[in-house]
């Protein structure tokens, strides 16, 4: 048994670093799908500060594990010597991916589905990366455009139809699992993934939040997310930016806080323009 789980992370490693040549960030996961390291902080006391998203420098922090650098892949493998499988972050650059996870299981028919929606909505799903799953389902990777966060979600669109999209994690073709092996349907292996049409994009979005202003004493708040965007590494830059400046418009701050975002986002890496771009979104997307 030993034999095989060393078998089994040698070629999930092998994958992984296929994917990460293609600009996948990949992590590696167990045979439940999950992500194979455990929490550095799972014997931490209670939650006295914010949650940690890799900032500690160890690993086991989930998809914010996720990589492209072979030697860090190497290592989380290294670290990992059960790994069966790899997952692959979804949202960052350069494919901003988003995964549509066709799921059959309780007896649902997603592709009806999602032909349905195509067909009430006037779109059409280009052609792209199927990756099939043991249970019958299927995976299709889409591509986002860089300024736009998709939000996970689970049967909003429609039963057995969930959305993978930022902070969250496809599994990689080649990944074996308890109940199986993940490939990648028969000619689309080598396919980038397509880019997602922008009415389906809109029904991935999710409404606009009302907006209640903030008091002019939130100041503290405004620190705050000027912070978390502060604290941003790798591909993490335009998703917190975007997380941050949607909070802010929310909370009627958004004006007042557009030059000290620009400039958190430009001290992590990113440049002013992008950030501009996606604070402008976020402004869109909560109806300011």
């Amino acid at each position: 048994m030993a034999t095989t789980d060393r078998q089994a992370t040698t070629l999930a490693l092998a994958h992984a670093l296929s994917a990460a040549e293609r600009g996948l960030a990949v992590l590696p996961l167990s045979r439940t799908k999950l992500p194979a390291l455990r929490s550095p902080h799972r014997d931490d006391p209670g939650p006295a500060r914010p949650r940690c998203h890799g900032e500690c420098g160890r690993f086991g922090h989930g998809v914010y594990d996720a990589s492209t650098d072979p030697a860090r892949i190497r290592a989380l493998f290294a670290a990992a010597p059960r790994a069966t499988g790899y997952g692959i972050a979804c949202g960052l650059p350069p494919h901003h991916l988003v995964g549509v996870d066709l799921d059959t299981k309780n007896g649902t028919d997603p592709a009806a589905a999602l032909r349905a929606l195509a067909s009430r909505h006037r779109f059409t799903v280009p052609p792209t990366v199927v990756v099939l799953t043991p249970s019958g389902g299927r995976h299709l990777w889409l591509s986002g455009p860089p300024d736009v966060v998709v939000p996970n979600s689970a049967g909003r669109l429609a039963p057995g139809i969930d959305i993978r999209g930022a902070g969250g994690y496809l599994v990689g073709p080649g990944s074996r699992t308890e109940h199986g092996t993940y490939t990648a349907a028969p000619g689309t292996a080598h396919f980038a993934p397509a880019a997602c049409p922008p009415t389906l994009l809109r029904l991935l979005l999710p409404p606009p939040r009302a907006h209640h202003p903030t008091p002019p004493s939130a100041g503290g708040h405004g620190q705050g997310l000027v912070q978390f965007v502060l604290g941003a590494h790798g591909g993490q830059r335009n998703t917190r930016l975007f997380w941050a400046a949607c909070r802010a418009y929310e909370d009627g701050i958004g004006p007042a806080l557009l030059d000290p975002l620009v400039d958190a986002a430009r001290a992590t890496g990113l440049p002013e323009r992008e950030a501009r771009a996606t604070i402008a979104s976020a402004a869109r997307m909560t109806g300011h």
